[in-house]
């Protein structure tokens, strides 16, 4: 059923690229190297079946993922999807600056940050229903603020952020079929106000 994809995608469709450039497509094309349905790609970047449908639905009518089969499934059939490539590069044919580029990239992450704080939401309601009256359940949350007056800053702030992170990962990666897995969700932007204090850190 799996179909012979390319191993490199070059993007030069305008459309294409804005589906790209929107992370959560971002996050769905990555589990297509091979087929699968928006059912099981919802459970893997836990997210509701129904968004991600609505997204495949994008990215195929932009052509960077297919319809490859369908399955039964308790009486249902299920369409199976794939990438049309396995990775993706943008051409220099597009004609677009890096500014604009980095402004469409910020603009997705916003999105993508409203996304990812509806699923941190949704997820912590399911486990206090879910769990016993005087479980503790292990979790954790930081937020503090941080002062990065230019560009230069922000760039090597976010470079090392993201080292750092992957490094713990990385670290801290063992059985992915372990049922003690954790979601890690981490962000960062400006202050909306444009204001510079810096709270005290809160953890809980």
């Amino acid at each position: 059923m799996t179909a012979q994809i390319q191993e490199t995608y070059v993007v030069d469709n305008p459309d294409q690229a804005k589906a790209l450039l929107n992370p959560l497509r971002g996050e769905i094309i990555a589990q297509l190297a091979e087929p699968a349905s928006a059912t099981e790609i919802a459970k893997a970047i836990n997210e509701t079946p129904q968004r991600v449908n609505y997204h495949l639905k994008t990215l195929e009518k932009v052509g960077l993922v297919k319809r490859v089969g369908t399955r039964n499934v308790r009486n249902l059939i299920e369409v199976l999807f794939q990438a049309v490539a396995k990775s993706f590069i943008m051409s220099d044919a597009l004609g677009w600056t890096n500014e604009a580029i980095d402004r469409l990239k910020d603009q997705s992450s916003l999105a993508h940050l409203i996304t990812i704080s509806e699923r941190m939401r949704k997820d912590a309601l399911t486990l206090l229903e879910h769990s016993e009256q005087d479980t503790a359940i292990p979790s954790a949350s930081l937020q503090t603020k941080i002062v990065l007056p230019t560009e230069k800053d922000r760039n090597t702030f976010l470079n090392e952020y993201v080292a750092l992170v992957k490094e713990l990962a990385k670290r801290y990666q063992t059985d992915t079929s372990s049922s003690e897995s954790y979601n890690v969700m981490l962000s960062i932007y400006p202050e909306p106000n444009g204001g510079t204090r810096n709270d005290n850190e809160n953890e809980g």
